[in-house]
């Protein structure tokens, strides 16, 4: 017995995730450029950018939207830790 399925096209969403991929890169590279803001600003937002697309990879490209809740919670798992990771680091920028 053969369960046929059918293909599902991606292209629409691939492209759409492409684009804020490109908008959030960017982003990135403007924000060495800002004259008046300090370095821990800087740094905050280049590492809020750099989660928010590994989120987005993950999520679309490694196909997590398509898992079950229990997947996806492992998942976050490390993402929770990555932002963990980040408030450190920020917070030793700020003493």
């Amino acid at each position: 017995m053969s369960v046929e399925t059918q293909h599902k096209s991606h292209f629409k969403e691939y492209m759409i995730v492409f684009g804020v991929l490109a908008f959030l890169t960017v982003l990135e590279l403007l924000i060495p450029g800002l004259k008046e803001t300090s370095n821990a600003l800087k740094a905050t937002g280049l590492i809020l950018l750099a989660i928010a697309k590994a989120f987005v990879v993950a999520y679309y490209y490694m196909h997590l939207n398509e898992e079950k809740a229990w997947l996806k919670f492992i998942a976050i798992v490390p993402m929770a830790a990555a932002v963990y990771a980040a408030v450190l680091i920020l917070e030793s920028l700020f003493r």
